[in-house]
């Protein structure tokens, strides 16, 4: 027997004449927890061939943790060759009861994991593949999305667009800057304690500059954007597909590739390079501060060094670099976002997963422009 006051769930199996009574009172909520269950052996005090009933006239509110007991209860029944009468029961319940099996079925087995290391490879190629596929149909989309836009007919509102701009511009100064004046500050450290053994000092100015505007401010700045615009624009995007807005876009034919990714795309394409040539001077700043400190450098000869040691085609490859930066960021975020499930954890693991694929990618897409400015010379 089960107790229970102030409302709380109970049943009580008490035998009569001629059959066994099954009480139920109170409310069966599940969120109020404690939910009595009924033991394997509930059914061992009644009679041979006496018929089980219920009684639910001081039953309250219940939902499916009633239907769960007695499921339960049933199964039991059966096992007990107890004949189980439910007429008593409330209508709904009765159905919901019938709806269940009578035996659970048995889950399945997992599949035996076998070790397969070249259909592993083959399918993470081709899933690879389909990914680039479909980033690159998503940037083709986005860039006739953009051709619309300039002649008067797309989808993308200017108000969407200077939001982004300005999310992903302004607002970033401070963490833009305040990482490439660190970064231009450690080169010119490490530069100074080997140059100054060889009476070089001045040198310095050239490291730094070299450094940051061939690939340390382009680089960082990407790897700051991706953490912290990359990631927003998955999250955000994954949060309407869990909302189904996407869903509503679409049934009311707005174009995702133009209402969504055009903007995101145009706003890191367009504030990237203006941040790399910002990188670039805060990062010399951190370096000029480091030398004068360190090394009794002079600022116009600091200057007139700097000037020296960089030729313009070096910001035009780090002008490009940031832009391809920039756009790559924006598309696969886009696509993470796209792709994520529908539950609140799927936003955390889109904007996490867009985090890691964008610096990953970066960090790759800077070796090939590395190879690229080898080979042509710069």
């Amino acid at each position: 027997m089960k107790t229970s006051v102030n409302g709380a769930p109970q049943w009580h199996l008490q035998p009569e004449a001629n059959r066994t009574l099954v009480t139920l009172s109170g409310d069966w909520i599940a969120q109020q927890g404690h939910l009595p269950d009924f033991p394997e052996s509930g059914f061992r005090d009644v009679p041979h061939g006496e018929p089980v009933e219920f009684s639910t006239d001081q039953l309250g509110k219940w939902d499916t943790s009633l239907i769960s007991f007695l499921w339960e209860l049933k199964r039991t029944a059966r096992e007990d060759n107890v004949q189980l009468r439910i007429d008593t029961l409330p209508e709904s319940a009765r159905k919901l009861l019938d709806l269940l099996p009578e035996i659970p079925p048995t889950p399945a087995p997992p599949p035996p994991h076998k070790f397969q290391p070249v259909t592993a490879v083959g399918q993470f190629t081709l899933d690879t593949l389909n990914e680039v596929g479909c980033v690159s149909e998503m940037g083709a989309a986005a860039a006739k999305g953009g051709f619309a836009a300039v002649v008067g007919r797309g989808m993308m509102r200017t108000v969407d667009l200077m939001s982004d701009l300005s999310a992903a511009g302004p607002a970033a100064l401070l963490i833009v800057g305040v990482v490439n004046f660190l970064v231009g500050a450690i080169l010119a450290f490490v530069g100074s304690v080997e140059l100054h053994k060889f009476a070089a000092d001045i040198y310095v100015a050239s490291l730094v500059a070299i450094a940051m505007v061939r690939e340390m401010s382009a680089v960082m700045t990407a790897i700051i954007m991706a953490g912290r615009t990359g990631g927003a624009y998955a999250a955000r995007i994954s949060t309407m597909q869990a909302n189904e807005e996407i869903d509503a876009l679409q049934v009311f034919g707005i174009p995702v590739s133009s209402y969504l990714i055009l903007p995101s795309v145009l706003a890191l394409a367009f504030t990237m390079p203006l941040l790399y040539l910002y990188g670039c001077l805060i990062g010399m700043l951190g370096g000029f501060f480091v030398s004068y400190i360190m090394l009794d450098v002079s600022p116009l000869g600091y200057f007139h060094e700097t000037l020296h040691a960089l030729p313009l085609d070096q910001f035009t490859f780090g002008f490009i670099k940031s832009l391809v930066f920039g756009t790559f960021i924006g598309l696969t975020s886009c696509r993470i976002g796209l792709k994520a499930g529908r539950s609140a954890a799927d936003v955390g693991i889109a904007a996490t997963k867009a985090v890691v694929v964008g610096i990953v990618g970066v960090i790759a897409l800077d070796a090939v422009f590395a190879v690229i400015a080898n080979v042509i010379g710069i």
